[in-house]
């Protein structure tokens, strides 16, 4: 499915109007390097995350790569052309529930209309594979995920402070009925 969408592009969402044309369709073993490369870098430069995140991500993409169930389980990348933009995955966590994992979008294409064309492709998906909820696991710090979360209809279940990939964080858990 392809996309057009006009956004506000730099930092914080601040800066520049331009348009961005984004697909999205599957993701394949061939985006896995870019994403763990993307994640660990991105949470060290804005939240200080230490070198053990970069692992964790890479066993989640892993574990998804072997394991996944293509009916109930899926993963797909927002991309312009040859750029990677963003991912989202639904996997599940029991056959009534579905864990959202790995939402991410590369700072220029936020705001553009890509993550949340990612959130309904990830929610439309789960609902079509018969889960009756989807939840998902983030920090509070990650304020517009948040906002997104929230403007879709999901509802922060729990919260806790923790000490997670060297850093004080506040775990978040955030659930959406289906």
């Amino acid at each position: 499915m392809s996309y057009s969408a006009a956004g506000l592009i730099g930092k914080g969402g601040a800066g520049r109007v331009r348009m961005m044309n984004f697909a999205i369709r599957p993701f394949t073993a061939d985006d896995a390097a870019w994403l763990i490369s993307q994640h660990a870098e991105h949470y060290a430069i804005v939240e200080g995350f230490d070198a053990s995140f970069g692992p964790l991500v890479a066993s989640i993409v892993d574990n998804f790569l072997q394991n996944h169930d293509p009916a109930r389980e899926m993963g797909w990348l927002a991309h312009d052309g040859d750029k990677r933009l963003g991912t989202i995955f639904c996997v599940a966590l029991n056959d009534k529930t579905a864990k959202l994992r790995l939402f991410y979008l590369i700072p220029d294409a936020r705001g553009t209309g890509a993550g949340q064309a990612l959130l309904d492709q990830c929610l439309s998906f789960a609902r079509g594979a018969g889960y009756q909820k989807l939840t998902l696991w983030t920090h509070e710090s990650h304020v517009a995920a948040g906002r997104i979360y929230k403007r879709n209809g999901f509802t922060r279940v729990a919260s806790k402070p923790v000490r997670s990939f060297g850093v004080d964080l506040v775990e978040e858990t955030w659930e959406i009925s289906l």
